[in-house]
């Protein structure tokens, strides 16, 4: 018996393993829904994401209005934590985020990330000249996941004997404030959060110390310049947001990365495609974006009632923007459910629009264009070496925990 679209759960093991025909069916015939596991609203409509994502009635304050289910002791706990997220860009509203957004861009800058690219080239060379030989490797572990972490610690300056250390402070910090209920609860994920967080601090205070008067071509130096110039960071904004640019650019890329080359590899003439024709490198990464997007949904919080798509969303509630959804939208894109790397009319929703445009958005291109294109040159026999792919139990930040391949 078919289920009500009413009653599909956005949130449940079967959207963890494949939520893309659930989307399908609630943008048909509830596309404001009301998920009761969860007790958010998810928007899965483009038109309606486009909307609501731009609309100063809803706030990004998502970790502080997801802890009010806790009690008051349990958010004691992690008092801490929570106190950091709220000086993260992605965590803020105007006109905080607009003082902290405009100084952290002036440090993230074009120039910058251009500088890198040559750098990523070397990298991902280098990841791909260990396993060339076996012939197989683990695509996220022995690329999507070393370079993205790679990139950011060297953009911030972190010395390169201490590049292994991030990946278990980044992954707690991801699991604390995107990871599954089903997993942990929350107020143990913020617990492991708030510990890395808070080592990381550590980590990071002492780093700005050495930066101080002792001018450093990288992102972090360049912060610690904005922070003292004018109106400035504090230095929990600035440690913070290092903390956020650390976590967010190595977590969601490394899925970038991930979901592109399984989707490549499950659609063999695309992939033979881009192997003939590099130049398409750029619209193909637009398209993988959109496809199997990293991030497939984000919170936000109704602060006054709104009315959408005939349903009243109501001062308070919750809200998931469903990007995942936003992307396979036919009334947005023509034949959603098909990859098609040349597809010229791609308004994804991957990096999100607004005043919380991805910050990393160009870093992040530039990573999963030259990976996946030095890839498929360098192993054009690339096939999966499993059909039973694993993902990571969050829709949150969605991708692969292994991708074994030979080639």
């Amino acid at each position: 018996m078919a289920i009500s679209a009413l009653e599909i759960d956005l949130n449940g093991p079967e959207a963890a393993l494949d939520p893309y025909p659930l989307y399908e069916q609630v943008r048909a015939h509830d596309p404001v829904h009301w998920n009761k596991s969860d007790e958010f609203w998810y928007i899965t409509r483009y038109a309606d994401l486009m909307s609501i994502i731009r609309d100063p009635r809803v706030s990004s304050k998502r970790i502080a209005n997801k802890a009010r289910s806790l009690s008051e002791e349990e958010r004691e706990k992690v008092s801490l934590f929570l106190d950091a997220v709220s000086s993260w860009i992605l965590d803020s509203d105007p006109p905080t985020h607009t003082r902290i957004r405009s100084l952290v861009n002036k440090a993230f800058t074009p120039r910058m990330i251009e500088n890198m690219r040559s750098r990523i080239q070397d990298l991902v060379d280098g990841m791909l000249d260990k396993v060339q030989s076996k012939g197989h490797m683990d695509v996220i572990e022995d690329l999507a996941i070393p370079l993205p972490g790679t990139v950011i610690s060297d953009m911030l300056g972190i010395p390169e004997e201490d590049h292994h250390r991030f990946k278990k402070w980044s992954t707690d910090i991801a699991m604390s404030v995107a990871g599954s209920d089903s997993v942990s609860s929350l107020v143990e994920r913020l617990e492991m959060g708030q510990k890395s967080f808070l080592e990381l601090f550590e980590y990071f205070t002492g780093l700005i110390e050495s930066m101080r008067g002792n001018r450093q071509d990288n992102l972090l130096s360049s912060l610690v310049e904005a922070e003292e110039a004018g109106d400035k960071l504090t230095e929990q904004e600035l440690v913070a947001n290092c903390v956020l640019l650390m976590f967010a650019g190595h977590e969601t890329t490394s899925n970038l990365i991930g979901n592109g080359t399984v989707a490549l590899l499950e659609n063999p003439v695309q992939k033979k495609m881009l192997q003939e024709d590099s130049g398409l490198i750029g619209s193909a990464v637009e398209e993988l974006l959109r496809f199997d997007s990293p991030v497939q949904k984000t919170s936000r919080t109704a602060a006054t009632d709104i009315e959408i798509g005939g349903k009243t969303i109501k001062s308070g509630d919750l809200v998931y923007l469903s990007y995942g959804s936003a992307n396979r939208d036919h009334l947005q894109f023509t034949d959603p459910d098909r990859l098609d790397i040349t597809r010229k009319e791609n308004r994804h929703a991957s990096f999100a629009q607004g005043i919380h445009y991805c910050l990393g958005a160009a870093l992040a291109r530039m990573e999963g264009q030259i990976a996946i294109d030095t890839l498929l040159k360098r192993m054009p026999g690339l096939k999966l070496d499993t059909e039973d792919l694993q993902r990571n139990p969050s829709l949150v930040l969605w991708g692969f925990k292994e991708i074994p391949v030979s080639f």
